[in-house]
């Protein structure tokens, strides 16, 4: 028989396996999740259409998810100079933590839609808004992110606010320009580096979608003289990070495989059996009392002091014992240890913010209450045990 044929009937039966596929697919899906909510009995439940609006939140390219609001670039100078200045700088420049988000960018690429300097081997800077491609992708990630120290505190319109503010300082748009969900494409349409997406790379799927990109590397996999010992693949929260945003044991379910580890403490951090020995010995000293103290047992005032830091997100900013992005709390009182009203000072400085003291990152303000405010004052005063 013909190629031909042959080939047209391949066809066919192709066509008519993925038809009847398509059609078994949800009795197949249906029968699963039938499987599953019997072998799981009394585990869980369906999600509220409240609890599913509250976790989609991403907005896509095409704006789609972009929830309705406004804001004008003045407006979103306030915000900047309350909650994001001292991080990311006056213009955005940031400091030696963070890297800079505006630079490096021409009213000729707002022309263009592609930033040259991108491709510029003497200006090796590179900027968020040099590389930014797509205006949801800045918004999305304040809205979900920022500020630090309390992500998803800013409400739809002071995100419109702040994104507004950072095209102006780009130079993107005027001073009197207002950012709404009704004129985001607009706005996009202005990016100095929209023009500069690309899938003509090796990843996938690579190739504008169309077909499979080039490998980066054309690597054969190793299989000679390979290591006989077991290996152990662990890690480990560093201590300024161990509970910035709460216990990862209470922020996972309780069943499966993935358990989040106990952070509430740095004995019960260091329970998990993965942590390499080295590490665990090294946390263990760091983790050992202070002079004067029960062994395993801190004083009750350093206790307290330790958790409010916690529970204030302190730590996201600031180690015990070395400079983090702010300095180690433990340097706070000896460096004020010669004023008389050293406690006063620092409940200043923790509510109303600080900047100049330590170098060119700035504290903000703190809104903890005036009670939590002193107990960390007092304990900082007394040099953080």
């Amino acid at each position: 028989m013909c190629s031909w044929r042959n080939a047209l009937r391949r066809a066919a039966a192709w066509t008519l396996a993925l038809s009847l596929a398509s059609i078994a697919a949800p009795a197949s899906a249906q029968s699963r999740a039938a499987s599953l909510a019997s072998m799981y009995e009394g585990i869980g439940r369906a999600a509220t259409a409240k609890e599913l609006a509250a976790w989609d939140v991403d907005v896509r390219p095409d704006f789609k998810g972009l929830p309705p609001g406004r804001g004008s670039v003045a407006q979103g100078q306030v915000i900047w100079e309350a909650k994001c200045e001292s991080c990311h700088g006056i213009f955005g420049e940031s400091n030696e933590t963070f890297t800079p988000l505006i630079g490096g960018t021409t009213a000729a690429d707002v022309v263009s839609g592609r930033v040259a300097r991108l491709t510029d081997a003497a200006f090796p800077g590179r900027t968020t808004l040099m590389k930014l491609p797509t205006l949801s992708t800045l918004w999305d990630y304040i809205h979900r992110a920022m500020p630090w120290n309390a992500p998803k505190s800013l409400s739809h319109d002071e995100v419109y606010a702040v994104t507004a503010f950072m095209l102006h300082l780009g130079g993107v748009v005027p001073e009197h320009f207002v950012l709404s969900h009704e004129n985001m494409g607009q706005a996009q349409r202005l990016l100095p580096n929209r023009a500069g997406m690309s899938t003509e790379h090796g990843l996938w799927p690579g190739r504008g979608f169309g077909r499979a990109g080039v490998p980066d590397v054309r690597n054969s996999a190793c299989m000679s003289r390979c290591a006989s010992e077991p290996i152990e693949v662990a890690s480990f929260i560093p201590d300024h990070a161990r509970n910035a945003h709460g216990n990862l044991a209470e922020q996972n379910r309780g069943v499966g495989p993935q358990r989040g580890v106990d952070t509430s403490s740095v004995a019960n951090s260091l329970a998990a059996p993965s942590l390499p020995q080295q590490a665990l010995a090294a946390a263990t000293a760091r983790a050992a009392p202070p002079p004067g103290a029960a062994a395993g047992h801190p004083a009750p005032a350093a206790a307290a002091a330790l958790a409010l830091a916690r529970k204030h997100n302190c730590l996201a900013c600031h180690a015990l014992e070395r400079k983090l992005v702010g300095p180690a709390l433990r340097e706070v009182g000896p460096r004020h240890a010669a004023r008389a009203d050293t406690v006063e000072y620092l409940v200043r400085a923790i509510t109303r913010g600080s900047s100049g003291v330590w170098g060119a990152v700035a504290m903000p303000a703190q809104p903890l209450g005036e009670a939590d405010a002193r107990a960390l004052a007092a304990w900082l005063a007394r040099g953080a045990p």
